[in-house]
């Protein structure tokens, strides 16, 4: 079909003369308003200037898919090409060219509302899909309504598209915040659950803790009692462990142990010193040798095991007292009137270079004497171990006459006050009593 062409000088005819052309034409009302804005866009520059702008157009025919790869481009809303469905009008094509002549630069057509393609030089062109009529029918609209009625026609549409956009945002914004309040729950169990999982968990590892640290021993003479509290409240297990037995001769063993690291692995690897001593010990190795003994015991299969420990052997009877050390902070001796002294022996140990006692320290424990037994996150807490062993000697002064249960954590309680270095801790407690 000839082409129409029209010489257009302002923005409103350009617009009047495009809304006619696409009613008569079929287009749909979305399709016919967002035409218009296009070419206003297009063309705005040129007929503010005063230059005059060619629209020019192709009466709705049916498509040539091989026309439109020769004229480079597809058309707004391309289909694949087919006989049209059962009863349905056959697709064609309305082409608008707008040629602007006296443009000194090619037009933009980015973020049009109805996509343009470029062609050579200065002119855009839209290929707009529109039902064609059925043979015999109406060739098309002849006698379109007048502008207003089509303005009115448009606002229309966009103003029940902007409802219905409306709508679609409240009830997604309602599927939001039930889905919010559904995510919100359910964090709120998970929340929960994980509480009593923790809970659960602490309480099976405080059960395998309390299974692991062997209750106080019975011995005439001796009051002995101890404190356990871990660095983590829900992560019980650690590497500080002890022990106690009575050797077949009525002395009292006593195995202090703090293995390196944290949790399970190093509550391993003290369950394996304290095991090996005892083991040892009732085998009757001496005592000047056990640390270093054990040491080759366990290096046969624990290869990354290192740990502190202080081995006691206290005579009931008598209150002799004897102490091995390897690496471990000094026992703590306070006597019935009050004056108190570390026992220090030097030695290295479990899994140290040259592990094992330099040599044996000797004392007695007289009756109403306490012997502190403990492992370095009771005094290190604040950084500086000899402020800690001063404020140990405090405290264990000031509490040395409560019941011998209450001692242990009564000291605990005073050295934790400030924690500046969390740790496990073991405070042992032994006092000698009349026979």
């Amino acid at each position: 079909m000839k082409p129409q062409i029209t010489t257009l000088h302002s923005l409103a005819g350009l617009r009047s003369a495009l809304r006619r052309l696409a009613h008569r034409a079929g287009l749909s009302v979305e399709l016919r308003y967002r035409l218009a804005l296009s070419a206003t866009r297009v063309a705005g520059a040129e007929l503010a200037a005063g230059r005059p702008v060619l629209l020019e157009s192709v009466p709705p025919q049916p498509r040539d898919p091989g026309a439109d790869d020769r004229a480079g481009g597809g058309t707004v809303g391309d289909r694949p090409d087919g006989p049209a469905g059962p009863g349905g009008p056959e697709e064609g094509r309305l082409i608008v060219r707008l040629h602007l002549p006296h443009a000194p630069r090619r037009p933009s057509l980015e973020g049009l509302p109805l996509p343009a393609e470029r062609l050579p030089g200065t002119t855009a062109v839209w290929r707009v899909p529109v039902p064609l009529p059925s043979a015999g029918g109406d060739a098309g609209r002849d006698d379109p309504p007048g502008l207003v009625d089509l303005l009115e026609e448009e606002l229309s549409a966009a103003v029940d598209r902007a409802d219905a956009l409306a709508e679609d945002h409240q009830r997604l914004k309602h599927e939001l915040a039930e889905t919010n309040s559904g995510v919100l729950a359910l964090y709120v169990q998970l929340e929960e659950r994980d509480e009593q999982l923790r809970q659960a968990h602490g309480r099976i590892l405080r059960q395998l803790e309390d299974a692991l640290r062997p209750p106080p021993v019975r011995v005439p003479g001796l009051e002995m009692a101890v404190h356990y509290e871990p660095a983590e409240k829900h992560a019980p297990t650690g590497g500080d462990l002890y022990d106690w037995f009575v050797l077949p001769d009525g002395t009292v063993h006593i195995t202090v142990v703090d293995a390196l690291g944290h949790g399970l692995t190093s509550t391993r690897s003290a369950l394996n010193v304290t095991h090996a001593v005892r083991t040892l010990a009732l085998e009757g190795h001496p005592l000047e040798s056990l640390i270093a003994r054990t040491d080759e015991v366990l290096a046969t299969f624990d290869h990354e095991l290192m740990a502190t420990v202080q081995l006691v052997r206290l005579d009931p009877a008598g209150g002799h007292l004897v102490l091995a050390n390897g690496s471990h902070p000094p026992a703590l001796l306070v006597r019935a009137d009050g004056e108190s002294s570390l026992l220090e022996v030097r030695g290295r140990g479990i899994g140290f270079p040259l592990p094992g006692s330099e040599r044996l320290l000797y004392d007695r424990l007289d009756p109403g004497d306490l012997l502190v037994l403990y492992t370095d996150g009771l005094t290190e807490s604040r950084r500086d171990p000899r402020e800690g062993e001063q404020r140990l000697a405090l405290a264990a002064r000031r509490h040395r006459h409560r019941p011998i249960e209450d001692v242990p954590a009564a000291i605990a309680a005073d050295m934790h006050t400030v924690i500046l270095h969390p740790d496990d801790t073991v405070a042992l407690t032994v006092r000698r009593v009349p026979g």
